[in-house]
């Protein structure tokens, strides 16, 4: 699979991209990543990427001249079209249906924003989607990318080792997780729960699926919603 980033801060990316889960993808040679400096297709000798909004207001708003020129030239590149995503506070909230969707593309191109936003004419008329990792302000785009390929990388089976290891976590059905434990069986005087000691798979397997709803349903429960509840759990939760 293959990101292209468009971004002012190629450098941003140095460090985290030989760590983790996304160094693992490139070392594999499952994932290539590449950074393209935004600047680099300005036409003026200042290298100009940003100016005043109209209208007036503080801050800057990238152009739509040196984006829209770096997408058109990164679209003839040989290989397969890319789906150009730009990261904005403005995007539909990024979930993990959508994180899915994005996996089954072989390639992506990822607009970091900066400053007050992009020109409008970017999200409208260039980009396939417009996405936010969430309901607050980062100072750009760039964490979000790393975010935002994190994500989609963990879902690749040959990185992350077994094609089960991303079946049981948080959002994989519209729950949170269930509490997980490991050695020593008590400690400071707390233990683990004794079904989890249990030997017991199937007692296990309908603790953890409890545990999940009333966790969800106590932090968000407005994930809780789109879960379709048995009339048992119904009644669970209705006494939580």
């Amino acid at each position: 699979m293959t990101f292209d980033i468009l971004t002012l801060f190629p450098g941003f990316f140095l460090s985290p991209l030989n760590e983790g889960i996304i160094h693992r993808g490139i070392e594999a040679g499952l994932v290539r990543i590449r950074i393209f400096n935004l600047r680099s297709f300005t036409a003026d000798r200042h290298r100009t990427v940003d100016d005043r909004p109209y209208g007036g207001g503080a801050g800057m708003v990238l152009k739509p001249e040196p984006i829209w020129r770096a997408v058109s030239w990164l679209n003839k590149i040989p290989g397969a079209v890319p789906r150009t995503i730009l990261l904005t506070p403005q995007g539909r909230p990024l979930r993990q249906e959508q994180i899915k969707a994005l996996s089954q593309y072989q390639r992506l191109l990822i607009i970091a924003g900066r400053y007050e936003g992009v020109d409008e004419r970017i999200g409208d008329h260039l980009c396939d989607e417009q996405i936010s990792i969430g309901d607050y302000v980062l100072s750009g785009g760039e964490i979000a990318a790393l975010v935002l390929m994190d994500a989609i990388i963990r879902l690749i089976p040959q990185v992350m080792g077994s094609e089960a290891s991303g079946v049981e976590e948080s959002f994989e059905e519209s729950l949170l997780e269930y509490p997980q434990y490991t050695r020593p069986a008590t400690f400071r005087g707390y233990p683990v729960p004794k079904v989890l000691l249990s030997g017991d798979h199937q007692k296990i397997r309908a603790w953890r699926r409890r545990e999940a709803l009333i966790r969800t349903w106590k932090r968000r429960p407005d994930l809780i919603r789109r879960e379709k509840l048995t009339p048992e759990e119904q009644v669970l939760l209705k006494k939580e």
